[in-house]
């Protein structure tokens, strides 16, 4: 699929993305040509190969979960720069 500066614009304004004119012919092109590489990627018989599930033969250790202490609200609620008494008081994000 050839990707032209059209598609790439529709695609940057879905994404609510701002390219200028330049951005978008040049992304495009090396947009096509990542789809291209991947394109010859597919062409490879890989029957051959055997999956790979995991790069690391071994499996990852697991430890027993433990409780070692339990804190109270107070005592978690005592090291923060602000709380109303029951909950953290963050600045607002949004």
């Amino acid at each position: 699929m050839k990707i032209t500066p059209e598609i790439l614009a529709k695609m940057a304004s879905l994404a609510r993305l701002e390219l200028s004119e330049d951005k978008v012919g040049l992304f495009a092109e090396q947009l096509g040509d990542v789809l291209a590489y991947m394109d010859k990627l597919g062409e490879l018989d890989t029957s051959a190969v055997e999956p790979l599930y995991s790069p690391v033969d071994k499996p990852t250790p697991m430890r027993e979960d433990i409780v070692v202490k339990e804190f109270t609200r107070e005592e978690l609620l005592a090291g923060a720069p602000q709380t109303d008494g029951a909950f953290f008081i963050v600045p607002r994000i949004v």
